[in-house]
C-alpha cells in the first residue's frame, strides 16, 4: 500500500469515527428515536455490514470475538448513545477521545510501564483537562451524560485492549459486533414501555452501524498497517475537531471558550503521551 493510500484511509476512517458523534446526536434531537433503540439499531447494523465483509472475504464471522469484548462493546454503544442525549457533539467526542486514552495510558502504567517526565505531565495535564470541562458552571455538561460518556469511553478502551494484537481485527470486530448484538435486544425489552423510532432515525442509526462503524472500522484496520503505533494513536487526535466542525457546521452548535480551552489542553496532553 502507498503512502497516499494509506493517508486517504486514515482520513476517512477519522471522518467515520467522528460521524457517529455527530450522527447520534442529529438522531436525538431530530428525530423521534429513543437511545436504547438507536443503540440497537447502529449494533445491528455494524454486525451485518461487517459480516457481510468478513464473508466476501470467505471467513467465518462466528469464529472470531469473544462474549467479554461483545459486552464491552455494548456498554460503549449503549452509554453513548444515552450520553448524547444533552451532550453536544464536541463534548462528548471530547470526553469520549479523553477517557479511552486515560483508560488505555493508565492499564499500561498498572502493568509496568515507565513514563518519562514528559509523558507524565502530558498525562497530567489530560486528566486536569477532564476534571476541569467538569467543573460546575455555565457551560459545564450535564454530569449525568457526562458521566455516562466517561463509562463508554473506559468501555471502548477496554474493547480495545482486548482487541490489541488479533491476527484479524476485522473479523474479529464483526465477531464481537455479532455478541454485542443480544446485549442490544435486552436492553429494547428493558425499555420497551419508552421505545420511540421514525423513518429519520432509524436511517441515521442504520448509517452510523453501516457506515461510520462497521465500515469504517474495516477501513481503519485495512489503513493500520501503514501507519506506526504511535502516528496511529496521535492521528486520533483530530477526531474531536472534526467532530466540533462538524457539530457547528451541521448541528448548530456553539464552540463556547470553556471547550475550545479544555480541548487544547486535554488533547495536548495526550499528544505529549502518546507521541516519541
Amino acid at each position: 500500500m502507498t503512502k497516499r493510500q494509506t493517508l486517504s484511509l486514515t482520513a476517512l476512517a477519522m471522518i467515520a469515527f467522528a460521524a457517529n458523534s455527530l450522527l447520534c446526536r442529529l438522531a436525538l434531537m431530530h428525530t423521534a428515536i429513543d437511545p436504547a433503540s438507536f443503540t440497537a439499531v447502529r449494533v445491528i447494523a455494524g454486525a451485518v455490514t461487517l459480516a457481510l465483509i468478513i464473508m466476501l472475504r470467505g471467513g467465518r464471522v462466528s469464529a472470531n470475538g469473544s462474549w467479554a469484548s461483545g459486552l464491552a462493546l455494548f456498554v460503549y454503544a449503549a452509554a453513548f448513545s444515552f450520553a448524547y442525549v444533552s451532550l453536544s457533539a464536541a463534548t462528548g467526542a471530547l470526553l469520549l477521545f479523553g477517557a479511552v486514552q486515560v483508560t488505555m495510558i493508565t492499564v499500561g502504567l498498572w502493568h509496568g510501564e515507565r513514563l518519562s517526565l514528559r509523558k507524565l505531565t502530558g498525562l497530567g495535564l489530560a486528566f486536569g483537562g477532564l476534571v476541569t470541562l467538569l467543573l460546575p458552571g455555565l457551560s459545564a455538561p450535564s454530569l449525568a451524560s457526562a458521566v455516562l460518556m466517561l463509562a463508554a469511553g473506559l468501555a471502548w478502551g477496554i474493547y480495545s485492549l482486548r482487541a490489541k494484537g488479533a491476527t484479524d481485527p476485522t473479523a474479529v470486530t464483526a465477531g464481537n459486533f455479532l455478541r454485542a448484538v443480544p446485549f442490544a435486544a435486552v436492553l429494547t425489552l428493558l425499555m420497551w414501555p419508552s421505545l420511540k423510532t421514525d423513518h429519520a432515525g432509524i436511517l441515521l442509526a442504520i448509517a452510523s452501524g453501516a457506515l461510520a462503524s462497521g465500515l469504517g472500522y474495516a477501513i481503519w484496520y485495512a489503513a493500520l498497517p501503514g501507519l506506526r503505533a504511535t502516528s496511529a494513536a496521535t492521528v486520533q487526535l483530530c477526531v474531536p475537531v472534526i467532530t466540533a466542525l462538524g457539530g457547528i457546521v451541521l448541528l448548530g452548535e456553539p464552540l463556547g471558550l470553556r471547550l475550545m480551552m479544555t480541548s487544547i489542553v486535554i488533547l495536548g496532553g495526550i499528544a505529549l503521551v502518546v507521541a516519541k
